[in-house]
């Protein structure tokens, strides 16, 4: 269906900025008129992160008057194989701050507002409500389900995107006008069925290609031209560069959004397991323990529960992989022996506890885990080796 354009067109444009837009000036479809939507538009980009660099550059290049940046993170080395808004001297900056200079950089007649925030429902609305379209680039299903309320309870557009490994999807989201994304996703996926970029990885150049399609989306609902991605999702495998696509529908029984909810809850993301120090070693003590084993002293297992690309980076010896979700769904656990003590590991020790109480509830008793993960092990033991 043919959409109105989000915003009315600005009063003009400046010499500079007629030799600026030249190239689209002279589309047909853009034109002046489109040109001046663009400048009198507001997007807001939900994170300063893969899809929001990309993102952020170009509806900048484009000419799209302010962009606002939520994101409360700051820049670290393995940001740079993908986030290419930011760079070396930016390491340690805020995401948001970095972020505003580049955009500046490129085009200093945008306007960037700044959210050095962690979007949650008690902000969301307030926030949203300034912009006129929205680009979700964040990684976790709870946020996304609450971008997709707080859209839908103000009226407002927005473009989603997701990365993983080698594949994307990219789809537009208006309840007033089609489908929202709980026709799309009605349930979350188990909490930990899907892992994140920073356990599955992403292909860097895979954010480009996503977030250039989300922008383009964004463009046409501003300028009201095309026909855009809302009743449909495109799907990219970037291994075998091939598109597809499939069609959503509008539920027709799919309950009104009116307020918003514990999106947590919902997701069944509660907070980290807390580990009591019986159930928990430390870095230099594991190094103790695994020399002593080496020497013919107590028997243990070492099971690293991270991906197996995270372990070909750094590893600790003598470690077995088994991953998470192996574990918790139950396909793994009969590799685990019972007539010995299991100690876990994996980056941080969010994850290794989550699976140690697991455990626990199936009946496993000798169980410990690595405190601070493999990121303590380096800290402490093999300073030599990389992190991640």
């Amino acid at each position: 269906m043919a959409l109105p354009p989000l915003v009315e067109p600005a009063a003009s444009l400046t010499p500079e900025e007629m030799q600026r837009y030249s190239r689209h000036l002279i589309i047909p479809e853009v034109g002046l008129t489109g040109q001046l939507r663009l400048k009198n538009a507001k997007a807001l980009v939900i994170g300063a992160g893969g899809l929001g660099s990309p993102a952020m550059l170009y509806l900048a290049a484009a000419g799209v008057g302010t962009i606002g940046i939520i994101d409360d993170d700051v820049v670290e080395a393995s940001n740079l194989q993908r986030q290419v808004i930011h760079g070396v001297g930016d390491l340690g900056r805020s995401k948001a701050q970095s972020a505003r200079d580049s955009i500046l950089e490129l085009n200093p007649g945008t306007a960037v507002v700044l959210h050095e925030t962690r979007l949650d429902s008690a902000n969301a609305l307030d926030i949203f409500s300034r912009y006129d379209v929205i680009l979700d680039g964040t990684d976790n299903f709870a946020t996304r389900y609450l971008v997709n309320d707080a859209a839908a309870i103000l009226g407002k557009p927005y473009v989603w995107g997701s990365i993983l490994r080698f594949d994307g999807q990219v789809s537009v989201f208006w309840d007033r006008y089609g489908p929202n994304y709980r026709d799309l996703y009605p349930e979350a996926p188990p909490a930990g069925s899907v892992p994140s970029c920073a356990e599955g990885g992403v292909l860097g150049v895979l954010c480009a290609q996503i977030g250039s399609v989300m922008v383009n989306e964004a463009i046409k609902l501003i300028t009201g031209i095309g026909t855009t991605l809302l009743g449909r999702v495109l799907i990219f495998n970037a291994l075998h560069m091939s598109w597809r696509e499939l069609k959503v529908r509008k539920d027709p029984s799919g309950e009104p959004i009116t307020e918003l909810a514990d999106y947590e809850a919902f997701c069944g993301v509660g907070p980290a397991p807390v580990v009591d120090t019986e159930h928990t070693v430390g870095a230099a003590e594991l190094a103790r323990l695994l020399r002593s084993k080496a020497d013919g002293g107590e028997d243990f297992e070492l099971i690293d529960v991270r991906e197996p690309g995270e372990y070909e980076i750094v590893s600790i010896p003598g470690a077995t992989l088994l991953p998470k979700g192996r574990i918790l769904s139950g396909e793994a656990v009969a590799e685990l022996p019972r007539d010995k003590e299991l100690i876990l590991h994996c980056k941080s020790g969010a994850r290794s506890a989550e699976v140690l109480q697991d455990l626990l509830d199936r009946g496993f008793t000798r169980l410990r885990h690595l405190d601070g993960g493999i990121l303590a092990w380096v800290r402490d033991v093999e300073p030599e080796k990389p992190v991640y």
